[in-house]
């Protein structure tokens, strides 16, 4: 895992965006906020598992089916399986030592937020 802190790169809104093997940061503090960190991390570990590339298409792909869905980005963001997996696991610094493969799958089809 690389950082790279720029505030330009992550839009408006969000203090983090993971791209295998890389984590961008708005600001420099963010490197030591755990629960963020661990955030991404969890997007790595997803990223990973999927092979990179269909991880991207299958987040984009699933952000508009609920973007149609919710009709609001902020709801179609916070509904994708992964950050609902990724959300829900943030606090917890020690679920990625526990977490198995391929537990995003789980949270495409929970209640919605």
């Amino acid at each position: 895992m690389f950082f790279v802190v720029n505030k330009y790169l992550i839009p408006k809104g969000f203090r983090g965006l993971t791209a295998f093997p890389f984590v961008f940061l708005k600001y420099r503090i963010d490197k030591k906020n755990a629960v963020l960190i661990n955030h991404e991390r969890i997007h790595l570990r997803q990223q990973i598992e999927l092979l990179i590339l269909p991880f991207f298409i299958w987040y984009f792909i699933e952000y508009f089916v609920r973007l149609l869905q919710f009709r609001s980005k902020n709801r179609a963001y916070r509904n994708i399986s992964f950050e609902r997996e990724a959300y829900t696991n943030e606090s917890d610094l020690n679920y990625l030592k526990k977490r198995k493969f391929f537990s995003f799958w789980k949270y495409l089809f929970l209640n919605k937020i």
